[in-house]
């Protein structure tokens, strides 16, 4: 797709977050425990940290990835116009990213850094229960800010996605505050995802002024969700978020995903899966299966069907993004 296209191309989404090569491979607990890692989670690394578990880990497989590009992927994958914003350095991991995010159908036209940190990548070591244990070295990806927004392709989108991820640094914050004035600008939708508990825990007060004043859609897990109003308890954490935006996702794993949108609830059951091989990706296809339904008017609780069917077939295999048709597959499923 040449530039000239795009820039005339109605979207659907743009998804902005981390550009990350991804590095999985599969392992046992005993490495889990010998490199101090708490399993499930994400942690950030340094440079020497990245070379040093990059060197001890068995074969594994390399993809572009990142939370939102794996949102991005899932989005067309099902036939959704979309774009990324994410930043990468010049070097081979950023050809790789830029070379893969495209070849997947998304736009992609962010600049390359020509100094500075290299290519983000993450290590991500997933063990026999199907839990990802991810150790991630952010690179150039954390340097996006406000210049790398295109206002052009906000303008273009039905809906702007958020990654939590790139919450950490000030320049980041401030690119989300430029997308989502933007967007709002233009009458668009703002949609956020939570992306970790421990970014939460980091976060807390940024992100719930964030959200009340910015984000149409939000998308977070039963952890994230509860650990952002501080209770112990699903059912209160839902009553906190109905006020803060118009729709929220709450996923909770096996038990499915609760949609709420002021006095309208849904509760949505999981896809059965055969066997669960990988959760990695799994929040970002639901957020692709999610978003594609609201882009093409679905009610909320359809929206949350086709989420739950693009999450199950991520889970069935190793990596964050799918392996067959999910436009095709999609379709099956609701014609079923």
């Amino acid at each position: 797709m040449t530039d000239s296209t795009a820039a005339d191309r109605a979207l659907d989404v743009v998804c902005v977050g981390n550009a990350i090569v991804d590095v999985l491979a599969q392992t046992d607990d005993a490495v889990i425990e010998q490199h101090g890692m708490v399993k499930g989670t994400m942690a950030l690394i340094d440079a020497d940290q990245a070379e040093a578990l990059y060197a001890a880990m068995p074969q594994g497989v390399e993809t572009s990835g990142g939370s939102a590009g794996n949102t991005a992927a899932g989005l067309a994958s099902l036939g959704a116009e979309c774009a990324f914003i994410g930043k990468v350095r010049d070097d081979q991991l950023g050809d790789i990213f830029a070379h893969d995010i495209r070849a997947v159908g998304a736009e992609f036209a962010t600049p390359a850094a020509t100094d500075g940190p290299p290519t983000a990548r993450c290590l991500i070591l997933i063990t026999p229960d199907a839990q990802r244990t991810m150790n991630t070295f952010l690179g150039a990806s954390v340097n996006l800010d406000p210049d790398d927004i295109d206002a052009d392709m906000i303008a273009r989108a039905q809906v702007t996605y958020l990654e939590g991820y790139l919450w950490d640094r000030d320049e980041a914050k401030a690119a989300f505050l430029k997308a989502a004035s933007l967007a709002a600008v233009n009458n668009r939708l703002v949609s956020l995802s939570l992306s970790d508990p421990f970014c939460v825990d980091r976060h807390r007060d940024s992100f719930r002024s964030f959200i009340r004043d910015h984000v149409d859609v939000l998308f977070a897990n039963e952890d994230e969700i509860m650990s952002l109003y501080e209770v112990t308890d699903f059912d209160a954490a839902l009553q906190h978020v109905r006020d803060d935006c118009r729709i929220a996702a709450l996923t909770r794993s096996e038990k499915g995903v609760v949609v709420v949108s002021g006095d309208e609830v849904h509760v949505v059951d999981a896809a059965p899966v055969a066997q669960v091989v990988d959760t990695t990706g799994a929040g970002d296809q639901f957020a692709a299966g999610f978003l594609y339904g609201l882009t093409r008017g679905r009610d909320l609780a359809t929206c949350a069907r086709i989420g739950a069917i693009t999450a199950a077939e991520v889970i069935d295999h190793v990596g964050p993004r799918p392996q067959v048709n999910l436009g095709e597959l999609v379709a099956a499923h609701l014609a079923g």
